[in-house]
């Protein structure tokens, strides 16, 4: 169990503070739903989620496996839904691996990617898309 304090600050913006660290983080509500988009907005932090969460889970598989992944990147899209209401409706992450990363290890760290918590916790109507570009 992890707790978390989150604080709604007025003007559609909250703090949240994480237990076990301390760290904070605001979010605002997006300029299309009445916001300012000042910082993350609650489904923004929906999809960076799955995009760190899908770099950690391959990072933790290569990490046992003896892999170097070191300076992996992804690029995340988030695409809203108006029907049946306002939701994610799609998630495009794009992923550029480093160089040097053995051929046998791809297929495992993009398995890992598509089965990682965050992915796995998302609603099924919400469509993922995930790619991956091998430099080597």
């Amino acid at each position: 169990m992890v707790e978390m304090k989150l604080v709604y600050e007025g003007g559609l913006h909250t703090t949240a503070v994480h237990g076990p660290s301390k760290a904070s983080l605001d979010t605002d509500a997006p300029v299309d739903n009445q916001g300012k988009g000042a910082s993350f907005s609650p489904t923004d932090l929906l999809a960076a989620s799955l995009g760190t969460c899908m770099l950690t889970t391959m990072g933790i598989l290569a990490q046992r496996e003896g892999w170097k992944i070191d300076g992996a990147r992804a690029r995340v899209e988030k695409h809203m839904s108006l029907e049946p209401r306002r939701r994610v409706g799609r998630v495009v992450v794009e992923m550029e691996m480093p160089k040097g990363v053995p051929s046998a290890a791809r297929e495992r760290l993009k398995e890992a990617a598509d089965r990682c918590p965050v992915a796995c916790s998302i609603h099924p109507d919400t469509k993922v898309e995930l790619s991956v570009r091998w430099p080597d």
